[in-house]
């Protein structure tokens, strides 16, 4: 997509109503041209030509396009609530996984940030926001009794589990996008239905948002195979 010329701003321009450009401001608009095209579509020249402003100005609020970038995961994680008060550590953790695949089906393109920022950062040196899910979810599981490291063992296999899901679930490919049904807009219908019954049979693209009682895949509560102590 052509980027609006330099010195009009987009239509969706995040740009504040009396004219100031904030730091929230810049944000809300590079999400908004990445949702729209991607992270490798973001750059100073093209944010500045959305906000209707001069490049420089920019530099004010992120030194480079890194910072930007850390900034736009830490706009998307901000909106993930954590309840470290709840009770019910594993019911927290379930409302949490939900939310966060909701978050990453409404920004797919940030996903790949949410997957890849942190690791090429250390964790002292990452911006706030991004650390409050983890300190968070470690002060809920505390709460409930587990020691720091079993508390931190368990973030890590949640965040593992969700990026994982996630990421497969948006590299699902539609073989055809004008179709109405999930099952033919991936083409299930083309499988041979005796060799590969399962997944001819797929009734969605999309698993649903909660599970059976009984199922272990939407369940933290084996997480890990030890109670608190």
């Amino acid at each position: 997509m052509t980027p609006p010329p330099a010195g009009r701003p987009a239509k969706d321009s995040g740009a504040s109503r009396n004219g100031k450009v904030t730091r929230e401001v810049v944000l809300a608009t590079a999400l908004e041209i990445i949702d729209r095209d991607g992270a490798d579509a973001l750059s100073m020249r093209r944010l500045a030509a959305a906000l209707g402003r001069d490049p420089m100005i920019l530099y004010r609020h992120a030194p480079n396009k890194a910072a930007l970038l850390d900034g736009v995961a830490e706009t998307v994680l901000a909106q993930l609530q954590v309840d470290p008060a709840d009770p019910d550590w594993a019911a927290q953790l379930r409302t949490v996984a939900r939310d966060y695949r909701q978050l990453a089906l409404a920004h797919p393109q940030v996903v790949p940030l949410l997957v890849t920022r942190p690791l090429a950062t250390p964790l002292a040196l990452r911006p706030h926001g991004t650390l409050r899910p983890l300190e968070d979810i470690l002060a809920l599981l505390t709460h409930a009794g587990f020691s720091g490291p079993d508390a931190l063992h368990i973030y890590r296999a949640l965040l593992g589990f969700l990026h994982g899901h996630v990421l497969n679930e948006l590299q699902e490919l539609i073989d055809n996008p004008d179709e109405t049904d999930d099952l033919l807009r991936l083409g299930l219908h083309r499988l041979p239905i005796g060799e590969s019954p399962c997944c001819a049979a797929s009734p969605s693209s999309s698993p649903p948002t909660t599970a059976p009682a009984n199922s272990n895949a939407a369940s933290t509560s084996s997480w890990p195979a030890s109670q608190p102590r």
